[in-house]
């Protein structure tokens, strides 16, 4: 108790020396929280774009080799109609299995009847579609058109390929492509409308069909693969053991990948911005370090005989250590506080400008916003109230080793 007095009114006696400090580790605690928050708030959208935008759901699940070998024999990993129903009967069975819907994919070309172009599909379930796509994330805007389970033989175009055709809802487009036998097979398509994949490289070629439709291309009456949608609250890694031991039992070979493994994007994005991350933390530590640092040095040097004095009171080395390292203590938790608040105000009114950008690779503009993560919040208060406590033990000891006749009389 006599320490936190004592560093309370140094560090009022020497109150310029620390504000100048203090708004060092306030900016630097408010720089690593805004960048956390707004990281958060990336790997969330970016997370339910992957799962409910692209269609991976939480997990996937295909003949074991088809995510190494399936564009090359497609044929050779396709569940047939039976395997299909028994596969999909066992998954639902697991509680926290919300969905779990058949997909098939397909790639060829699409034409108007004067411009052909590549195409990319997935034939998926119709009214699983709409579950699977519905973004949590989205919900207040304007929701896009879906596929219609009363028309088999109408699909969406994504924008820029709709744009490329010049196709619109009501047009009708030639979709051709090979069966899995290797024959040639060509099909009419209904436009119902076009959708935003929300990335620019797919958005000039794909396509999302029925799945009868593409099995009617395909000349198949399976699926690749079955997308599981779970509940939000489960772990999709927990959850693919449990169901491998259960198709295992049921005498399944399968391969199960979740959603982070499919989405190469949110993997790369991720680990970009984790290393920008321990980069900008790199940074604030060592300005809070060397600040603390540089005003417990000053300190040291303008009271040697106030230590000289203490010590002479019968304060021991270790006693002198501890003054100023509660001192720094002290100057980084209020450093800290004053930056949480800031983070606070400034997040506040990120989030109340409604600023849009358009992200790297994307297609349409996302809102910027900034959360205030407590988790990041106290951790980083912790810490850099640790790290200035640390740092204020370097100049303490250095202080404490001075012999008292010599600090007595220092000048």
């Amino acid at each position: 108790m006599i320490a936190l007095t004592l560093a309370l009114r140094n560090l009022w006696k020497n109150r310029r020396r620390s504000l100048a400090t203090l708004l060092a580790i306030a900016v630097g605690f408010a720089a690593i929280n805004l960048f956390a928050g707004y990281v958060r708030d990336v790997y969330q959208g970016l997370r339910a774009a992957a799962i409910h935008g692209e269609g991976l759901g939480h997990l996937t699940i295909a003949k074991r080799g088809f995510f190494e070998g399936g564009s090359l024999n497609p044929a050779h990993f396709i569940f047939n109609k039976a395997e299909m129903d028994r596969l999909r009967a066992i998954i639902v069975s697991e509680p926290g299995v919300v969905l779990a819907t058949p997909q098939l994919s397909a790639s060829g070309l699409v034409s108007n009847g004067k411009l052909s172009t590549i195409f990319i599909a997935d034939g998926e379930d119709p009214e699983a579609a709409g579950r699977l796509r519905a973004n949590p994330l989205r919900s207040a805007e304007p929701a896009q058109a879906g596929l219609d389970p009363s028309r088999p033989a109408a699909g969406l175009v994504s924008q820029d390929l709709a744009g490329m055709l010049g196709a619109a809802s009501g047009s009708s487009l030639t979709v051709m492509t090979t069966t899995l036998a290797g024959q040639t097979n060509a099909l009419d398509l209904d436009v119902i409308g076009t959708w935003d994949t929300g990335t620019a490289a797919s958005n000039d070629k794909f396509l999302r069909l029925p799945l009868a439709y593409v099995q009617q291309l395909l000349d198949t009456d399976g699926a690749s693969r079955v997308v599981v949608l779970l509940d939000e609250s489960l772990d999709a890694d927990r959850m693919r053991a449990a169901l491998g031991a259960k198709l295992g039992a049921a005498g399944f070979d399968v391969d199960m990948r979740t959603w982070v493994e499919r989405s190469n994007f949110y993997r790369q994005v991720k680990n970009l911005f984790d290393l920008i991350f321990l980069l900008l933390f790199s940074i604030v530590f060592i300005v809070v370090l060397m600040s603390i640092v540089n005003t417990l040095s000053m300190s040291v040097m303008e009271r040697v005989r106030e230590i000289g004095t203490l010590r002479a009171l019968g304060m021991r080395k270790g006693g002198v250590v501890r003054l100023f390292a509660v001192e720094g203590g002290v100057l980084g938790a209020f450093g800290c506080l004053f930056g949480a608040a800031f983070t606070g105000v400034t997040a506040a009114a990120v989030n109340a400008a409604h600023i849009q950008y358009t992200p790297p690779s994307s297609s349409n503009p996302v809102p910027l916003t900034v959360a205030v993560v407590s988790g990041t919040l106290a951790g980083s208060l912790l810490v850099l109230s640790l790290v200035a406590m640390l740092a204020a033990c370097w100049p303490a000891r250095r202080a404490a080793r001075v012999e008292i006749v010599d600090a007595l009389g220092h000048v």
